[in-house]
């Protein structure tokens, strides 16, 4: 099969794979579209000591299921394996369980034209669905997770509430109309990237300014903050933007280190929430908002071959993306 392979920092290359390796409980998928992730990019730089070259990234997928119970049927998949055993699994929560599994990391992922993975964590939609759409039910489902903790702990409806969305990636933009969705209508959105801020203005979800040459609009008035970012500039950000008793919800996993302004935090009451990845439900509702296009059309998203994938990822290694997500397909799906 083609894949396209991290073989080096800063290289990517589109080249002949042996199929997937097929563990027990393991099916194949016919990859119908594979979009690239922040944490893939992370491993493109050489950041990511987990993701050892040679090694076929992705884990937002969408295809066709060759074998099981499931064959001949649309999905996505839930690339999060856990063992569905231990405390954490058997709650619900089995995003944090200690024995998951990610492909894309260890195991081979979904930049190719095939991808294996256990048949229970096969997700249906619905047959007419856009695979491309699909495709982008794995970082709706992180940004709506994000959301969901947000609103367990918030003191009013956010409807009422005033947010700060920083970095206007796929996260950044998907927490924005997640947000706008659930009713919230005053949002404001830091990027960097001037195509990145056009990108987010078209959607008609927050307004987007530069945090390098402006402050936030209502620096520490926020009623919620979520660092889709999680680098020390941001956390100092986060920190000084939020009101006090608002939340920060820490959904960037850039890099670890200093910047939050704990004295601030406690002084304040201050509630920081971790985020990662989501859970089943989350998952399986953002299915349902990605298709009744409750997150609007979608056109912020760029399509490309699978075999332009070098290209894909040196454009978003130089910044000369606008969209805040491209979504490879296999050559012969691409009109």
């Amino acid at each position: 099969m083609k894949a396209l392979v991290y073989t080096d920092t800063c290289e990517v290359t589109y080249r002949d794979e042996p199929p997937p390796i097929v563990r027990a409980g393991d099916v194949v998928m016919e990859v119908s579209a594979a979009a690239i992730c922040g944490s893939d990019m992370h491993a493109y730089h050489g950041h990511d000591e987990r993701r050892v070259p040679p090694l076929i990234l992705g884990h937002e997928v969408s295809g066709i299921v060759q074998a099981g119970k499931y064959a001949g049927q649309r999905m996505v998949i839930n690339p999060l394996m856990s063992c569905g055993l231990c405390h954490d699994c058997q709650s619900g929560r089995s995003n944090i369980c200690q024995q998951r599994e990610l492909i894309g990391m260890y195991l081979q992922g979904a930049l190719a034209e095939q991808v294996s993975i256990a048949e229970r964590n096969l997700l249906a939609i619905p047959q007419d669905m856009d695979p491309v759409h699909a495709a982008l039910t794995e970082p709706t489902a992180t940004a709506l997770h994000a959301v969901a903790l947000i609103e367990r702990i918030a003191y009013r409806p956010l409807s009422e509430m005033r947010c700060l969305v920083i970095g206007g990636g796929a996260i950044g933009l998907l927490g924005a109309l997640v947000l706008k969705a659930k009713g919230c209508s005053r949002i404001d959105l830091a990027e960097t990237n001037e195509l990145r801020r056009r990108s987010v203005e078209q959607q008609h979800c927050a307004d987007a300014f530069n945090p390098v040459t402006d402050k936030a609009p209502h620096e520490g008035d926020y009623d919620v903050v979520l660092d889709c970012v999680g680098a020390p500039a941001t956390r100092v950000a986060s920190s000084s933007a939020v009101r006090p008793g608002g939340i920060i919800s820490h959904v960037g996993l850039q890099n670890s280190g200093d910047g939050f302004d704990s004295r601030r935090i406690t002084l304040q009451e201050i509630t920081v929430l971790g985020n990662y990845c989501y859970t089943h439900a989350d998952l399986t509702a953002s299915i349902e908002m990605l298709y009744r296009q409750q997150l609007g059309n979608l056109d912020w998203v760029e399509v490309r071959p699978l075999s332009a994938g070098g290209q894909a990822f040196d454009d978003l290694h130089h910044g000369r993306v606008a969209a805040g997500k491209i979504v490879l397909q296999p050559d012969h799906l691409v009109h």
